[in-house]
């Protein structure tokens, strides 16, 4: 199995955390990349693969396979040990809702924080009503998420893809000035207990690691 993955991809990091919290052997190929010019040059095998053009790209066998989500659908039906997803045949509920929070963090709140990158070109990005609007946008999610917390130590109840790919969503948002705060303890608490879990602590710390390289300050890290 070969993973290729960036190192600062957020949705690389989350099919890396899945393939170490299920325990499976895998080699890591970490593709070209450097802040002025990106993800370039681009890998042979990530462009053959993904018409995207894009990591995550797995290969397992005579599988090949991109984008993080599918990638978790594959491993859960491949690879069932060590669930991922609220297991039983009974849970179909379960699974729809922790299914639905992993969408919800790709596709809700990493939109905003993608805009807050975008803007920060401006010359006074923090005045413009689209940063405003952004920033509004992502504690509003944070306050979602608070609230989801509260009877439960995960956000699907049980440790899963929906932490895994929240976690690295709010990883980037605070890199972009929008960390949880106080008004969040619930979700500072769940944030400590994944990032201490065996299978995610390399990851983010290799990512936190190559950041503070390059002179980066990671405040939730420091």
């Amino acid at each position: 199995m070969k993973l290729y993955s960036g190192r600062l991809s957020m949705f690389g990091a989350k099919v890396e955390i899945a393939l170490r919290e299920k325990c499976l052997a895998f080699e890591l190929q970490m593709v070209p990349f450097d802040l002025q010019a990106g993800y370039w040059p681009k890998h042979p095998d990530v462009m053959r693969i993904n018409p995207k053009r894009q990591v995550p790209v797995l290969i397992d066998g005579a599988l090949e396979i991109y984008d993080s989500t599918e990638i978790f659908e594959y491993l859960e039906d491949r690879y069932p040990e060590h669930a991922l997803w609220p297991a039983g045949s009974g849970n179909a509920v379960g699974r729809a809702r922790a299914r639905q929070l992993e969408h919800a963090a790709d596709e809700v709140f990493f939109p905003s924080v993608v805009r807050l990158m975008g803007l920060r070109a401006d010359p006074d990005p923090v005045a413009s009503p689209e940063w405003q609007a952004a920033v509004a946008s992502l504690t509003a999610y944070y306050d979602r998420m608070e609230t989801t917390l509260a009877e439960r130590p995960y956000l699907a109840g049980e440790y899963g893809y929906a932490d895994v790919a929240f976690f690295m969503a709010q990883f980037f948002a605070a890199r972009h000035t929008v960390p949880m705060s106080a008004a969040h303890p619930r979700l500072l608490a769940w944030r400590r207990r994944v990032a201490s879990r065996n299978a995610v602590a390399p990851v983010i710390g290799a990512m936190v690691d190559y950041l503070r390289g390059l002179g980066r300050t990671i405040a939730e890290f420091e």
